[in-house]
């Protein structure tokens, strides 16, 4: 890490950096007004409550139409895994790595899951070289990290599965958004990172990872997803 990826961004430069990215679509937002500190139903994120994720589990089941609670629990740790990636790298391929300490969530079902970050601060990357070493702190460390073990309290599934899952999100970001060559570099190299190294790995076809994450059992026949380690079998 390039001392200049240690310098803290400006709570504006952060701020304008997520309302830039969240145009490039719902799935790229994370709200910063802090007018939203009003609204009681945003939680703290990472949910580490297990008593509301196996609510949730049970919930996401229902909208899922299976009996299956691990299935549930894993699509909706993916899905969850998904939310945060988008914006995260590409905010950090704009040169900033917003921190994670103040995220707030919001998620019904049949709703998108919304983000809210209070107080946000950050890191300037220095570079693209840079970046995948602050990016992973700030998801992996911070949020995926707890959010995995809470979730895994309430629904047992592999570790591997689990970041398993994460890898897949995380490479499935850039099919979400325009073509940019500095958020795959960033994807590439968080990949190299463990626990996501050895989960998969970049091929002709894209990204394959060396685990699934139970779709294909979701009722009436799931299917496979494009990634799954089952499609090559």
């Amino acid at each position: 890490m390039t001392s200049s990826s240690r310098v803290d961004a400006e709570q504006g430069e952060v701020v304008e950096v997520l309302r830039d990215v969240g145009r490039l679509g719902p799935y790229f937002e994370i709200r910063t007004d802090p007018a939203e500190e009003a609204d009681p139903t945003w939680r703290p994120f990472p949910e580490t409550d297990r008593d509301r994720l196996g609510e949730l589990t049970d919930r996401y089941a229902e909208r899922l139409g299976t009996p299956e609670r691990r299935v549930a629990a894993s699509i909706l740790f993916q899905g969850l895994a998904s939310r945060l990636w988008s914006p995260m790298v590409a905010a950090a391929a704009r040169g900033v790595v917003p921190g994670l300490a103040g995220l707030h969530w919001r998620w019904a079902p049949g709703a998108p899951v919304a983000l809210w970050l209070a107080g946000p601060g950050g890191r300037r990357t220095g570079g693209t070289d840079g970046a995948a070493p602050l990016v992973h702190a700030e998801v992996v460390t911070r949020v995926l990290e707890p959010l995995k073990d809470a979730m895994t309290g309430v629904v047992r599934l592999a570790d591997g599965l689990m970041w398993g899952n994460a890898a897949s999100a995380l490479a499935g970001s850039l099919n979400v958004g325009p073509r940019d060559a500095a958020r795959a570099a960033i994807v590439r190299d968080l990949l190299a990172l463990p626990p996501l190294d050895g989960t998969g790995r970049f091929g002709p076809a894209g990204f394959v990872r060396r685990s699934c994450c139970l779709y294909y059992r979701v009722p009436p026949g799931g299917g496979l997803c494009g990634d799954c380690a089952l499609v090559r079998r």
